[in-house]
């Protein structure tokens, strides 16, 4: 996800943005500890991109 595009996405979208990917954060935490998860790696850019995500929020509100 590029921060461009974020940038061009309104206060509303963003927040959406962000609970779909703490929701997909939680999916991947789950099939972790149940042993059902391929690619360990997507929980390290999920991270990432919920903070890009959160960043961006920011600066938008201030």
């Amino acid at each position: 996800m590029k921060v461009n595009e974020l940038r061009d996405l309104s206060v509303e979208e963003l927040g959406g943005k962000v609970a779909e990917l703490d929701q997909e954060m939680f999916n991947l935490r789950f099939q972790l500890h149940t042993g059902h998860l391929d690619n360990t790696a997507r929980i390290a850019e999920v991270r990432r991109d919920i903070a890009r995500v959160r960043t961006v929020l920011r600066e938008k509100r201030d």
